[in-house]
């Protein structure tokens, strides 16, 4: 009997609690729903868009360049692919492969604009390190050949404390020609300190040699 007054009893303040608060359940049960919606339309989006990405993707690779017809079709899918997907993977991708082909053929500019829209689109707390990384580099190499140095620093500054020899010998290149030896050396120093080849120590060996003659 005790029980079922006590059921009772837990029943009635549930019933109470709810009349009282019914219209913030409510929105809080609306605020749910458009949350899972928004989040399945969302998913949905995204996946539609990585698959229409990755067909222009998977044409522009296969576009025959050897022709004027063909180049011309080849810059158009990748220009739909840059515009119409800039967050997609085979976006990144692809202004890699499409940067690092023309630094090869000499297009050092026509790389860089490449590179730093990578640099771009791979910034900030969503977006991709490594990409933003490589992309970093390669822009502050680019810059370094066309003698802007200045631009070339800012593009490594964020990594100006990293562990990465390689940068660091970059970085030492740039402030050579910056005329800037004492941090050059510094720098020169962490790359010989980071590299794990003899060859690659050796010639930071020789670079440090050469800032003192």
């Amino acid at each position: 009997m005790n029980e079922v007054i006590e059921n009772n009893k837990a029943f009635a303040g549930l019933r109470n609690f709810y009349f009282r608060y019914q219209k913030v359940i409510f929105w809080i049960f609306i605020s749910i729903i458009i949350v899972i919606s928004v989040f399945l339309i969302n998913y949905q989006v995204e996946k539609s868009n990585t698959e229409k990405a990755a067909q222009i993707y998977n044409n522009w690779i296969e576009q025959e360049t050897e022709t004027e017809e063909g180049k011309k079709l080849s810059q158009e899918l990748f220009d739909k692919l840059i515009n119409s997907h800039a967050k997609s993977g085979y976006t990144k991708i692809a202004l890699m492969q499409h940067a690092s082909l023309q630094a090869r053929n000499g297009e050092l500019n026509a790389s860089l604009k490449d590179f730093l829209i990578l640099v771009q689109s791979t910034n900030g707390f969503r977006g991709n390190k490594l990409f933003n990384k490589i992309a970093r580099i390669n822009s502050a190499r680019i810059l370094y050949a066309l003698e802007d140095y200045d631009k070339a620093l800012e593009m490594l500054e964020k990594y100006s404390s990293s562990s990465d020899a390689f940068i660091h010998e970059l970085l030492g290149d740039i402030l050579t020609k910056k005329n800037k030896l004492d941090l050059a050396k510094k720098q020169y120093e962490l790359a010989k300190e980071n590299y794990n080849d003899q060859t690659s120590i050796s010639i930071v060996s020789m670079k440090i040699s050469n800032l003192a003659s």
